[in-house]
């Protein structure tokens, strides 16, 4: 009798969280969908609106009303539902953009794409680091993980010299650049600074989660481990499996399969070792083999990319309930602009000097700098990461989020002015399938 109490107990509190994610769910998609819609009448990527909108159904704005309305949208025991949607689309997305991350656009790129990349992801990355070890103090040591600098100073650095590869791409692509000389180095700047700073990045959760040395060096190990498996067992059973004699016995949901299943598999794994999820799904979609998957089975990545972008509303709302900009206070609204600040000298000074150095024009330098500038969603799954392991706290990651919003929607204004004034004006492109961009 008391078993089948609690099971009426159980089931009923099941169905209760199931209405309140349905509810939550409906709430996050429509109203991305207004803010999307906004954005784009406003010459914005698509994304930039789902990223307003899950702070807004946050603390930040929904939070102001009276009678606790985010708590009544988004309950808690919702929220750890929400959360596990949002860590499956960040993991389907960062997978797309290993896949995304094509090194043969960087061949033969020549000694600008490396000066300049390594320019403006050095300079920021100091710069980062130095104004974490001055915000130090400033820091609610309660809600971190380590007693010490450090983790937080390399996680801040490599926060700081991120590119937003994706929503750069979009930019780009709306200006009628994706087939100029200037479009494709920024683009292949962003893709070699974007993979060191994830390198960096996994040396901070490194250091932040290891108890010692030897915990440390078993995560390198493990990792390196980790990344010769895809490199050398990996990626090779993948080109016999999608090799043209096969054409007849493998069909797309074999692939489809392999695909999602290695990629959950990746995750996992790095996840197991120490590092964030996102690391493996990384790694295993920049392992893939590129051209036979898109002679074989274009649409099979199409359709992880797609439910990746159908989830990240969901990653968005996550993160704004993590956000309250009305409770920055004073010395919140210094590490904001500081870190603003920080962010834009960083890498406009250090792409533009850089880019300069190596023989291009003023107007392409500045231009440059402007461009790689732009951070967006890929720095809110850094933001993300470093919030979950301890080494930012709520503070600090607001104000981070802010940053990421401001250089982002600066960057197509600025891209105008300077189309506009120095004869660089592109050509319009055509906004096809604008609203799916990330």
């Amino acid at each position: 009798m008391i078993t089948l109490e609690h099971s009426a107990i159980a089931a009923g509190s099941s169905e209760a969280i199931t209405g309140d994610m349905l509810a939550g769910l409906a709430a996050t998609f429509a109203v991305a969908f207004v803010f999307a819609r906004l954005t784009q009448r406003i010459r914005q990527p698509a994304v930039m609106g789902e990223i307003i909108a899950g702070l807004a159904l946050g603390p930040s704005l929904l939070g102001l009303l009276p009678g606790d309305p985010v708590e009544a949208l988004f309950p808690a025991q919702a929220r750890p539902v929400l959360q596990a949607l949002s860590q499956l689309g960040l993991v389907l997305f960062m997978f797309g953009i290993g896949y995304e991350l094509d090194f043969a656009r960087l061949r033969g790129a020549g000694r600008r794409v490396t000066l300049v990349s390594l320019g403006s992801m050095v300079l920021p990355l100091a710069l980062g680091a130095g104004l974490a070890v001055l915000l130090f103090p400033l820091y609610d040591k309660s809600q971190l993980s380590t007693d010490g600098m450090l983790a937080p100073a390399i996680f801040l650095g490599a926060a700081m010299s991120i590119t937003a590869f994706p929503v750069l791409a979009r930019i780009i692509a709306e200006n009628g650049m994706q087939r100029s000389r200037l479009g494709a180095m920024a683009l292949a700047c962003a893709a070699v600074q974007d993979f060191l700073a994830w390198c960096v990045l996994a040396v901070a959760v490194a250091v932040a989660t290891a108890s010692g040395p030897w915990p440390l060096a078993r995560m390198v190990l493990e990792t390196g481990l980790f990344l010769a498996i895809l490199r050398y067992a990996v990626r090779p059973g993948l080109r016999r499996l999608l090799a043209p004699q096969r054409a007849r016995a493998v069909g797309s949901p074999l692939i489809h399969a392999v695909l999602v299943t290695g990629l959950l598999v990746s995750a996992w794994a790095t996840d197991e070792i120490g590092l964030h999820a996102v690391f493996g799904a990384f790694a295993f979609g920049a392992s893939i083999p590129r051209r036979r998957i898109e002679e074989r089975a274009p649409q099979v990545v199409e359709r992880i990319e797609q439910t990746s972008l159908f989830l990240l509303p969901v990653f968005f709302t996550v993160t704004g309930l993590s956000v309250d900009i009305g409770r920055l206070g004073g010395h919140g609204l210094i590490i904001t602009v500081a870190a603003v600040l920080v962010a834009c000298a960083g890498k406009f000074v250090g792409a533009a000097a850089s880019a300069r150095l190596a023989g291009a024009s003023g107007a392409e330098s500045v231009t440059l700098g402007v461009l790689l500038n732009a951070r967006g969603l890929t720095e809110l799954v850094i933001l993300n990461v470093g919030l979950g392991l301890g080494v930012l706290d709520n503070r600090v990651f607001s104000a981070m989020v802010v940053m990421a919003l401001v250089t982002t929607f600066m960057t197509g204004p600025l891209l105008q002015y300077l189309g506009f004034h120095e004869g660089l004006r592109p050509a319009p492109a055509p906004r096809k399938n604008a609203e799916n961009s990330v």
